[in-house]
């Protein structure tokens, strides 16, 4: 039975609280959110809004994208491209 993305979430939520060594208080006090709701999303049956997935991931100390389990990809520096004409003769 495949899992559901709400309980997919709680667990890496939960696995990344408990490798920074954070309780549900601990997390709770530092996003600002009330535990009973930190225990809701760690069990999926909450749906946290992106102002609460921001609110997890600056106290867990780690990008949204590894909330997710999606590792983190280093940013390129975007391409230079020569300026175009606009056909115009100079």
């Amino acid at each position: 039975m495949p899992v559901s993305p709400q309980r997919a979430f709680g667990a890496r939520v939960r696995e990344l609280r408990l490798a920074a060594g954070m309780t549900q208080d601990d997390l709770s006090e530092r996003c600002g959110l009330f535990r009973t709701y930190v225990s809701r999303i760690e069990t999926g049956q909450a749906n946290p809004t992106l102002t609460m997935i921001h609110a997890l991931a600056v106290s867990l100390g780690v990008p949204v994208p590894a909330l997710f389990g999606v590792p983190a990809v280093p940013r390129k520096a975007p391409l230079r491209t020569a300026r175009l004409s606009r056909g115009r003769v100079g």
